[in-house]
This record gives C-alpha cells, structure tokens and sequence, in this order.
C-alpha cells in the first residue's frame, strides 16, 4: 500500500497528487489535519527516517516556534512540537514499501514508484 501524507492545502502535496495521479499510481491520502496525527504514526514514520529529517525548519510553523524551543532542538522537543503542531512535518511523505520519501522531488518517485 502506497501513502502520502500531508495537509490537502499544501502545494507539494497537491503537486505529489498530481504526479501519482497522472501515473496512475493507487494511493491513500492521510490529511494531519483530518485524519489525524499521533505518536503511534510518528513512531511508525520514524522507523524510515529521523526526526531531524521530518522537521520543516522552512515552514511558517517552525518560524513562529518561541526562540528558545528553536534554540533547544533535543529529540524529546522536536517530537513535543511536532505531535502538537504537525504542520512541522515536511510535505509530503509518502510511504512506499518499506521506504519513506520526504518532500516532493519527481526523480525520487519515479525512481521508487516506476
């Protein structure tokens, strides 16, 4: 089963959609917002990756972050603030067999997914 995780209001993700689309590649969306987000998931995402790797320092979320939880970023803080504000996940993530991509680049997903 293929993945893709995200906010259905973010450009990569909808610039993801339209690449799986167009290729008709089968996926399931899972909206943070809607669908929900939780330390299970996370726990379950970071066995493909690290947290450094899923933190979105470019995002207006980590920007708006207090100086002193930038200033301070343990393991124990990134997961605090992003199982609070998952909105500091990069976009999209999409999981494909037991590989994780972070962000949207077409070469990756035609190399894993084609």
């Amino acid at each position: 089963m293929t993945t893709l995780y995200g906010i259905k209001n973010c450009d990569s993700v909808k610039k993801a959609k339209k690449w799986l689309e167009q290729e008709n590649i089968t996926y399931q969306f899972h909206d943070f917002r809607s669908d929900g987000f939780n330390a299970e998931l996370l726990a379950e995402l970071l066995t493909y990756t690290d947290l450094t790797a899923l933190l979105n320092k470019r995002s207006t979320t980590f920007r708006n972050l207090a100086d002193d939880v930038k200033n301070n970023l343990t393991d124990e803080v990134i997961t605090e603030n992003i199982l609070a504000q998952p909105t500091l996940i990069k976009r999209p993530l999409l999981k494909h067999k037991q590989a994780l991509l972070v962000g949207f680049k077409e070469s990756q997903y035609q190399q894993a997914l084609i």
